[in-house]
């Protein structure tokens, strides 16, 4: 509080108090500004009351409060601003197929699109009363319509099912009563400006894969918001994967700079023209393009071109994935010692290359850097540094990008990596990169461990198995892709895709290494390979705390302080069982593990104890299931809809167990179940229908 408001009280006083009150050396006006802290205090909590009154100006905490005066039935803690703020006019619209939709979208925060069976049965047309728009006969030449059945745009008629839509195992659709709400879990991520992967080469034409790792992944649309609150969702205001036959039909509404994809000649500014792109199927590599266009197939990711310039082709598309989890283009918060330097490396920056940064950094001889890489390409050098006492180096990306360093072994008589050496109390952070071809690999400097050393891994993915073909095959699936060497201190991995991690420490005298992994992917490729090892098929000299993970592989370390709403897919080795927890996690049955609080299969196992028939079957159902194990799939490591619910909804919040339980998506369709009970008129039901 400034001097002036403070003495506010003080200036109402008549001038004589005030001369009085100088001459005694201001006690009275010292008195009047304890008192006016408190009348400032009382009043901004009156203004804040009054803004609390209003939904859109409120606190967090009166939301829920709020939407109990209008009636808005809170069904867990998550009660969503927006939701609330459309509780009253949604009861206006009541009964109306847009508002199933408009719903389905505010209360699940997932894009929507809300369907009428009833328009679809099939019925007899009175020449009265004809409506062409019902659900018609299929028509063998309309490829575009017989591409979209049972889909969420399904067009063609469909007899009846008398079934519920609203069953959970059985579930029917096409009924006159029947509705549902079709919701996408994959999320639209864009990649900007990246080089495609250059896979062949066959009699002058040249093939491609979109993704720089060489993978086949579908193109996923870029969702354009609905102009007209009333309007329905169509296919480009929902991020499902291009269609063949959309993009040949209409293929200026996915391509072109901001829209869905887009394709560059790299000795050319302007982009392809968009009456230069042909959709083709080439999944067996055999299409040829005519002269001067390019095919592109959607569906595998893929596109060739009929060139001899001998240049490259950059490209910027979406992919699908279901979280916000590994290296992307979404917003990351950027922290950094106060006295950092910034050394920016990109094809406009001061920079061309990260290594001429680095050198840079030696050369002006800071303490603290940061290596920052300011766009999506990809980076093919080996990064060798050295990092001093008490000093540290962040190597990120920068906001909204997601480049790719890609370790190239160059030296045939030795292994190559992204190598680091700590010194005492030294840090290094990587964040926001994808790294591919060889480990990273970090190490403490000297034959004793450097004492301090911190290492933070946040939001970057380290290849499982180093590369993957186009079927997201890994070429090593039993190298490690974390390599961690003679270090103390702490490494953190957060919200990150990584192989194996393999702890070495060549002496006894240090403590275990603290390794905090959270909300990340840990995959050795296979259940039956390790995930976190130590030198051969030794402990790792590590104390893990994994919270809201997916582990693929088995684990042996020195110690678990701590395994917090996990899946951990291979068997559990724990060298001191003595310390520790595991709470509200998948343990595979024959584990050696610190005591365990509310986990699966134990449950189970304890209400079948007497039956070991049935404990085996209860084991198998409540086996986490998952849509794909392969990294590069663009459902990896989501939990299929037949996951037993003791997993899907088995973390301590009823949320899910793994890598993606923030996205908090249990909690949220029971919010929508309500929310479309109570919308949905009577005699009619809506259910709730995944649409990828």
């Amino acid at each position: 509080m400034s001097t002036t408001a403070l003495d506010r009280l003080y200036e109402l006083l008549p001038v004589v108090h005030r001369q009085r009150d100088t001459e005694r050396g201001h006690p009275l006006r010292d008195l009047l500004r304890v008192i006016g802290e408190q009348v400032q205090v009382v009043e901004d909590d009156i203004a804040r009351m009054y803004e609390n009154w209003f939904i859109e100006t409120c606190d967090d905490w009166v939301v829920p409060y709020l939407g109990d005066l209008v009636g808005y039935q809170v069904t867990n803690d998550l009660a969503p601003r927006r939701d609330v703020a459309n509780y009253v006019r949604a009861h206006r619209r009541r009964g109306t197929v847009s508002l199933l939709e408009l719903l389905a979208a505010d209360t699940s925060g997932l894009p929507a699109r809300a369907v009428e069976f009833f328009s679809l049965l099939a019925r007899t047309q009175s020449l009265d009363h004809l409506n062409p728009d019902r659900g018609r006969f299929a028509d063998l030449r309309d490829h575009d319509a017989l591409d979209l059945i049972d889909t969420p745009f399904d067009r063609m008629t469909h007899t009846a099912d008398i079934r519920h839509v609203t069953a959970k195992r059985t579930r029917g659709h096409h009924n006159i009563p029947s509705a549902a709400a079709y919701l996408w879990r994959l999320r639209a991520y864009s990649i900007t400006r990246a080089p495609a992967y250059y896979v062949q080469r066959g009699g002058g034409y040249y093939f491609y894969t979109f993704n720089v790792l060489g993978n086949d992944a579908p193109l996923v649309t870029k969702p354009v918001r609905e102009s007209d609150l009333s309007s329905i969702a169509g296919e480009r205001n929902v991020p499902m994967p291009i269609r063949r036959h959309a993009l040949l039909g209409h293929p200026e509404d996915y391509y072109g700079p901001g829209k869905s994809f887009t394709i560059w000649y790299d000795d050319r500014e302007e982009p392809v023209p968009v009456e230069d792109i042909v959709a083709a199927d080439l999944s067996s590599w055999k299409y040829r393009p005519p002269a001067g266009k390019v095919a592109v197939d959607p569906k595998l990711g893929r596109f060739a071109v009929a060139h001899d310039r001998g240049v490259g082709m950059t490209v910027s598309y979406h992919y699908g994935f279901t979280g916000d989890v590994g290296a992307g283009e979404y917003a990351r918060t950027l922290t950094q010692p106060r006295d950092a330097v910034v050394y920016r490396v990109g094809p406009d920056e001061q920079f061309t290359t990260i290594r001429d940064a680095l050198d840079k950094w030696e050369q002006d001889n800071q303490r603290h850097a940061v290596v920052e890489i300011a766009d999506s390409g990809v980076y093919s050098e080996n990064i060798d540094v050295e990092i001093a006492e008490e000093s540290s180096l962040q190597l990120r990306a920068a906001n909204r990008t997601r480049p790719v360093i890609t370790v190239l072994d160059r030296h045939p008589s030795r292994g190559e990596s992204l190598h680091v050496i700590l010194r005492k109390k030294a840090r290094f952070t990587l964040d926001g990169i994808v790294v591919a071809g060889r480990p990273v690999h970090v190490e403490g400097d000297g034959d004793t461990p450097p004492e301090g050393t911190r290492v933070v891994i946040r939001r970057c993915t380290l290849v499982p198995g180093w590369t993957i073909d186009q079927h997201c095959h890994p070429s090593r699936p039993t190298e490690a892709s974390l390599d961690l060497r003679n270090l103390t201190g702490k490494v953190t991995i957060d919200h990150t895709i990584t192989g194996s991690i393999n702890v070495t420490n060549e002496t006894e005298e240090a403590e275990p290494l603290r390794i905090d992994v959270r909300d990340t992917i840990l995959d050795a490729t296979a259940n039956e390979l390790e995930a976190v090892l130590g030198p051969g098929p030794s402990y790792a000299w590590a104390k893990l705390r994994i919270t809201r993970t997916t582990v693929f592989g088995t684990i042996f370390t020195h110690a678990i302080e701590l395994g917090e709403n996990s899946i951990f897919g291979g068997e559990v080795r724990v060298a001191r069982r003595q310390i520790g927890c595991i709470r509200f996690c998948w343990v595979p049955p024959g584990s050696r593990t610190p005591r365990r609080y509310h986990c699966q299969p134990d449950l189970v196992d304890e209400k079948n104890k007497q039956d070991n028939e049935q404990k085996e079957l209860e084991r198998l159902r409540v086996a986490p299931r998952f849509d794909s194990v392969r990294f590069g799939s663009p459902t990896y490591a989501r939990l299929a809809l037949d996951c037993a619910d003791e997993i899907a909804q088995g973390a301590d919040d009823e949320s899910e167990m793994g890598a993606f339980h923030e996205n908090k998506l249990p909690q949220r369709i029971a919010s929508l179940r309500v929310r479309l009970d109570d919308s949905t008129p009577a005699g009619m039901e809506t259910g709730i229908i995944y649409a990828d």
